[in-house]
């Protein structure tokens, strides 16, 4: 009998399988913390280590280094870890993506692009990230993520959604708002402005879907409620359920347990899905009723999507289900670029 993979996509590209959170730090204090808590908990989080706003001015290579050498070390127990890095304008962008790709390309699970001005800047970065990983025979594309902050990059989101090795659009809310000049009120950087305002719930939207079409994943940036996990919580599921992400930025290790649980799948949809395909998988994936339901093709994607989701934040799997994933060590860094 045929996988789920091999039945409900054949030729199309299936959605990146990305765990539901990332969590972002700069300090090597706040990234070997995050590190540990990850190793703890398992890869229902990315760590990203920031080498932008991480690093002092003047000192980005040194930081750069340091980070390398954390994410090439054994407490990147997950290989789950990446980097974002300056932006292609800034001087230290080349010698910055040679150190980490040289020292610590072989373990990075993504690098994230930010201040992006438009597609021709995220082809330049995605260049130069596969010069560097051939130039140390890696023998592997390292995936990119690319931050949705400046005018520019909504304009062409979709045209950034489509270039290869892309498996992320993440929306930079702060940046996005503060690039409007006064234009956007201070209080759309929060809850409940960011969800509320017109042009920042268009830039939302226009970034879920580009990303979205492309089979990619979007990412929602952060919330500024540090302390209140209620807040992070409910500020996850209105970016999931209305808008449509899939990921969301954490910044603070408080954040990260609202984050996974608001991402989840219910239990018992967990189980409805994995009913229904394999009821599916036992007809050779033709149409078919449960529980006086039809269900095709489109459904089964559906379902299957839904159980990559919860196993991605963590939660068992009925046993014939789990059968249909590889094991934790065979699929990290599992996701492959286009």
């Amino acid at each position: 009998m045929l996988p789920p993979q091999a039945a409900l996509y054949g030729h199309d590209r299936a959605l990146p399988v990305l765990p539901p959170c990332v969590h972002y730090a700069g300090s090597e204090r706040f990234i070997a913390r995050a590190l540990a808590l990850q190793a703890a908990r398992g890869p229902v989080f990315d760590v990203a280590a920031d080498c932008e706003d991480g690093a002092a001015v003047g000192a980005e290579l040194a930081h750069a280094a340091m980070v390398a050498r954390l994410l090439a070390s054994p407490a990147n127990a997950h290989d789950r870890a990446g980097v974002r890095v300056h932006d292609v304008g800034h001087p230290a962008f080349r010698a910055e993506l040679e150190i980490l790709v040289g020292e610590a390309g072989h373990r990075l699970a993504f690098v994230t692009l930010p201040k992006a001005r438009d597609a021709g800047d995220v082809a330049r970065f995605l260049d130069a990230l596969k010069l560097e990983t051939a130039r140390r025979g890696l023998g592997r594309e390292i995936p990119a993520s690319v931050l949705v902050e400046t005018h520019g990059a909504l304009h062409d989101a979709w045209a950034i959604a489509a270039l290869p090795g892309v498996v992320s659009l993440d929306f930079g809310t702060l940046d996005f708002v503060s690039a409007h000049h006064g234009a956007i009120p201070l209080s759309a950087m929060e809850s409940p402005g960011q969800f509320d305002h017109p042009l920042v719930r268009r830039a939302k939207c226009e970034t879920a879907a580009a990303a979205l079409a492309h089979a990619i994943v979007p990412a929602h940036g952060v919330t500024r409620a540090l302390d209140d996990p209620e807040a992070v919580y409910a500020d996850a599921r209105r970016a999931r359920d209305e808008f449509g992400f899939l990921r969301m930025w954490s910044i603070h290790p408080s954040q990260i347990e609202p984050i996974v649980q608001a991402f989840a799948p219910h239990p018992g949809d967990i189980d409805e899905a994995a009913a229904v395909l394999a009821a599916a998988q036992a007809v050779d994936w033709a149409p078919l009723a449960v529980g006086g339901r039809l269900h095709d093709r489109a459904s089964y994607r559906y379902c299957f999507t839904l159980l990559q989701q919860a196993r991605a934040a963590g939660l068992p799997l009925p046993p014939a289900a789990a059968a249909w994933f590889p094991s934790p060590a065979a699929d990290r860094v599992s996701t492959v670029p286009r």
